[in-house]
């Protein structure tokens, strides 16, 4: 096999991976926790697999967007047809780690997207600060603030992604409280 069709088989069977772990997934992910995923299974750079991804993007078999901030990334029906014509381009033993690693990372991916932190420069003094919680690929809690150091912002950010299960209740509480002195007229 020469050189030149073992590197076309090579991006045939990535291209393939790539539609078969967005096919297993049924829904959107962000492009960086599929990268995570792929280079587990085969060892890909992430500047060959970005490549990857946007011939699939611009032959739209992958479709790619932006939601809340992060780019996301979705099997398109044609990505599905194509996938199902091709699935046999994909080694048994790629398929078989592809399935393991994807029962193991994949839950910990989807857990690590619902909390969400994050915090940049307004301007020397001004950091702003985002803070939220994703279920189901929605927004169901989100606050913005701001910090006057780097130090403060990282600090909120670090205790948020830490603690948000307990502060989120609380911010909660604290909101449905009322607050209002009630006196009978």
């Amino acid at each position: 096999m020469s050189s030149n069709s073992k590197n076309t088989t090579t991006l045939a069977e990535n291209k393939v991976l790539i539609l078969y772990l967005l096919n297993l997934i049924k829904g959107e992910i962000r492009q960086d926790d599929l990268f995570k995923i792929i280079s587990s299974v085969n060892d890909m750079n992430y500047f060959y697999f970005k490549q990857v991804l946007t011939d699939l993007i611009n032959s739209n078999l992958v479709g790619s967007y932006t939601k809340e901030d992060e780019c996301v990334i979705k099997i398109t029906s044609k990505g599905n047809n194509a996938y199902t014509l091709t699935k046999d381009v994909l080694p048994g033993i790629m398929k078989l780690k592809a399935d393991n690693i994807f029962a193991k990372e994949f839950p910990n991916i989807e857990e690590e997207s619902s909390v969400i932190a994050e915090f940049t420069p307004k301007n020397e003094n001004e950091y702003i600060i985002k803070c939220k919680i994703i279920e189901n690929n929605e927004s169901i809690f989100e606050v913005k603030t701001f910090a006057g150091s780097r130090n403060m912002a990282k600090r909120i950010v670090d205790n948020w992604r830490q603690n948000a299960t307990t502060i989120y209740p609380q911010i909660l509480n604290s909101l449905l409280q009322d607050n209002s002195s009630k006196t009978d007229d």
